[in-house]
Order: C-alpha cells, then sequence, then structure tokens
C-alpha cells in the first residue's frame, strides 16, 4: 500500500463519514481482521463460516515494537504496520470479526470511521472496556464477568476442515508414512499467561515423550511454533536423537513446509503443551489419541501471599468484577503483578474429564471425535444482532 494511501485511511478516520455498505449479494459487507496469530486467525475464520455471510479478509502486521508489548485498546492504528497490511478504507462494512487486545484496536478504528454504525465482534476476552464491544466470544478458560454481550462456549471456536486435510494427506504421505507406526507428534509450545516454559521444562516434556513412545514401540516427529523460545528450539536441535525427526517453526518458511498440518492429517498419537489451546482441540476434533503435558503456573511473591490471605479470589473478575478491574488490580499489575485473566490449563481438564485426552504419562486413550455446537449457537447471536 502506498504512503498515499495511508493517509487517505488516516483521513478516513478522522472524517467520521463513512457508512457501512451491503455486500455481495445483498448480504451485510463482513471483514474479517486477522493477524499473525494462526489460532487467532482459525476461530475468526470458523465463526465467520458459521454465520453464513460472504466475506473480505484484512491481513495486518503488527509493527515490531509492539509485537511483545501492549499497545492500548483504542480506535487507532499506530501500532500496525500500514505499508505491509490490508487497506483499511471505505465502503465499510456492517460487520467485523476480530480477536486480541492488538486488532480490536483496528476494529476500533473501523468502527469509528464510520460513525459507530458496524458491530463489531471480537473473540476472547478484549483490553478496555467491555461495552465498546457488540459481542464479545469467550471460550471457558478466560476470567471475564458475565455481562449482555457475552457469549460462553466450553472450548476455542476451533474445527477441522477434513476436505482439506485430505489434501493436505496427500501432500504429505510421502514424506510421513515411511517413519515406524505408530507415529507421535510433539507440538511444543511456549511461555504465556504466567505459565513456566522454560529448557528444564522441556527437558520434562521430551522425557516423558520418548517414555510414551517407547512403550508404543513408535517414532517421534517434533514440530515448534511460533512462540516457542530461541533457547528451547536450540536445546531441541542438540537433544535430538537420529531416529527422531525436528522440524523448527520458521515465519518465512516457504508453504508446504510446516509439517503441522501434515502430521494433523497423518500421526496416530499427539502430544501438546498445554499453553497450546488451538492445537489441543485440533487434534481434539479428529478423535485420536492425545495426551496433554500440564505446564505451571509462575505466580509472584504477593499472588502468593494473597492466596494465603485468601484475598485473591476477590481479584477474580467472575467473583468480584469491581474489585478485580479497580484500583488495586491495577495497582498489582503496575508494580509487575498482575492477577491473570486466563486460566490457561481450563481447557486442558474440559478434554481430560471428558475423554478427549489424557496426561502425559497415563495410558493413552482412544477418544470419540469431539463434538461441540458452540459455533452454531454463537452464530445465531450474530446474525440476529445485525438483522435486528
Amino acid at each position: 500500500m502506498s504512503a498515499a494511501a495511508n493517509r487517505k485511511v488516516g483521513m478516513a478516520g478522522r472524517s467520521g463519514k463513512g457508512i457501512p455498505d451491503d455486500g455481495e449479494g445483498g448480504y451485510p459487507r463482513v471483514w474479517l481482521l486477522v493477524g499473525e496469530k494462526r489460532g487467532d486467525n482459525a476461530q475468526i475464520r470458523n465463526l465467520a463460516g458459521a454465520v453464513g455471510w460472504p466475506f473480505v479478509e484484512k491481513h495486518f502486521r503488527i509493527a515490531p515494537r509492539w509485537v511483545d508489548a501492549k499497545p492500548p485498546v483504542r480506535p487507532s492504528l499506530a501500532h500496525v504496520e500500514l505499508d505491509r497490511s490490508d487497506p483499511i478504507e471505505g465502503p465499510w462494512p456492517v460487520l467485523v470479526f476480530t480477536a486480541g487486545r492488538r486488532l480490536a484496536s483496528v476494529a476500533r478504528y473501523v468502527e469509528q470511521a464510520c460513525g459507530g454504525r458496524t458491530q463489531v465482534v471480537v473473540i476472547g476476552k478484549p483490553r478496555g472496556r467491555a461495552a465498546d464491544f457488540d459481542l464479545i466470544v469467550v471460550s471457558g478458560h478466560y476470567v471475564i464477568p458475565d455481562a449482555p454481550n457475552v457469549a460462553r462456549h466450553a472450548l476455542p471456536l476451533m474445527n477441522v476442515d477434513r476436505e482439506a486435510l485430505a489434501e493436505t494427506k496427500k501432500e504429505w504421505v510421502g514424506r510421513l508414512t515411511l517413519l515406524p507406526r505408530p507415529l507421535s507428534a510433539l507440538f511444543v509450545g511456549g511461555p504465556t499467561g504466567g505459565l513456566r516454559f522454560d529448557v528444564e521444562t522441556t527437558r520434562r516434556l521430551l522425557e516423558q515423550t520418548r517414555e510414551t513412545v517407547d512403550r508404543r514401540r513408535g517414532s517421534l516427529y517434533i514440530t515448534t511454533s511460533r512462540r516457542t523460545p530461541r533457547a528451547i528450539a536450540d536445546w531441541l536441535r542438540e537433544e535430538r536423537t537420529p531416529n527422531e525427526q525436528l522440524h523448527l517453526y520458521d515465519p518465512d518458511e516457504a508453504a508446504g513446509e510446516n509439517p503441522y498440518r501434515g502430521l494433523l492429517a497423518l500421526a496416530d498419537h499427539f502430544v501438546v503443551t498445554t499453553d497450546s489451546l488451538a492445537m489441543m482441540v485440533e487434534v481434539a476434533w479428529l478423535g485420536r489419541p492425545l495426551s496433554l503435558f500440564p505446564l505451571t503456573r509462575e505466580s509472584s511473591g504477593l499472588e502468593s501471599l494473597l492466596e494465603r490471605m485468601r484475598l485473591l479470589p476477590r481479584l477474580d473478575p467472575r467473583r468480584d468484577p469491581i474489585l478485580a478491574g479497580g484500583l488495586i488490580a491495577r495497582l498489582l499489575a503496575g508494580a509487575g503483578h498482575p492477577i491473570h485473566s486466563r486460566d490457561l490449563t481450563a481447557t486442558a481438564r474440559w478434554l481430560v474429564e471428558h475423554g478427549l485426552a489424557s496426561w502425559l504419562g497415563d495410558p493413552v486413550v482412544s477418544p470419540p471425535p469431539l463434538f461441540d455446537d458452540a459455533l452454531e449457537r454463537v452464530a445465531v447471536r450474530i446474525r440476529a444482532l445485525v438483522t435486528g
């Protein structure tokens, strides 16, 4: 996009004169705001697909300084690399889907640009005021108070496109079928949400995975992900045995080189770290054996003290949203002791409790395919949101 186009986007946002327009075939015009997080993008596409209206995807690259930092959630494109992103200009959409705080700011920019006429659906807990969004779609691991604009469901809105997976199987069958069976795929995540994920954690993960693979007399294929730290990737490279396959995630690798989809199509057993919500749920949809490696939470000394004093539950937004979102919680976060708004182990516990997975080290179970009608239930709410 040219510099002139960038300026045009900025003027459109300030003018506030845009009007949402009907899209293809008389359907409401729909935009999907997507970024570089595969799991978020998959949920956005799945939900939009369930609604059933044509949509246009708008892809965004976040400026390097904001990739790990947390910009304030407000109508803004200041954190976006405009010259590497799709244009943001009219005709404006009636409905926008997005996920995460960075793209939530883009969604609010679009809403402001068209004078507040766009309905904004955000997946996951947004930062900022919940009232700024028309619908907030959250799965069970988010800690957020009930509200009329909150739609809850047990699991992230993932599923598996079986037709696409069949095509992927054809592409990868020659590369994976020669490996001894059963083939176990180890999907390595990374630190997030206060969960400990260091080299020592990875050592335990690999030891327990190898024990499981040896008992099954099979082979192991390890692949890292976007959040896997360089130190862990380097350690895995050094520790890999000649009989193990290893792929290290590279954001610039050519399409078709990442084995993740191929392993989904062809592996017999999966080991997933419990930070990786999208990967856990995608495997559960397949109905194949899934072993979960639980990560431990890093609690600060202050948080431990609050737990012992029985004050921490009062900072849980589900119990006391005023206190949790107020001065005490902000002071704790400012002092480097945030009260985490996600329980990233909740999804793993749900899968194990419902017989869809087992803990790594326990006997491997053969589960039924996952059934979850959450997509359709939320889609009904969204269609009603737009059509009234």
